[in-house]
């Protein structure tokens, strides 16, 4: 779901299941466009219900940067791509920072490679 402004950059934070997950799934995110930087930060200890169950897990976390007009596109994409039924994709607002990264970003995420 997008949110009201089309150009709010937003930080995409993304579970996977192992580094070659998150690695194959952050290059396709910035090779096709939908986002302008894709981070592979490493491994994470999770807890989480899953069908009725409390389970503790390793996961690695991945965190892509990309404007809110695209957030759509990445959530497919990231479902179409990950190995989990229901992968975690929650968007952050960027709310300031160095302006001329913040229109690179603006510029790399905005534009369609079709």
């Amino acid at each position: 779901m997008t949110t009201g402004n089309e150009a709010e950059p937003l930080l995409v934070y993304i579970t996977a299941a192992n580094e070659e997950e998150a690695a194959r799934i952050g290059r396709a995110l910035v090779e096709e466009g939908l986002c302008a930087c894709a981070n592979v930060l490493g491994s994470v200890r999770s807890f989480y219900r899953w069908k009725g169950e409390v389970q503790d897990d390793r996961e690695v976390a991945l965190v892509a940067k990309t404007l809110a007009g695209r957030l759509d596109e990445v959530t497919a994409r990231v479902r179409a791509l990950h190995s989990y039924e229901i992968p975690c994709v929650v968007a952050l607002p960027i709310t300031g920072g160095n302006p001329e990264f913040l229109g690179w970003l603006a510029a790399e995420a905005g534009g369609r490679r079709d």
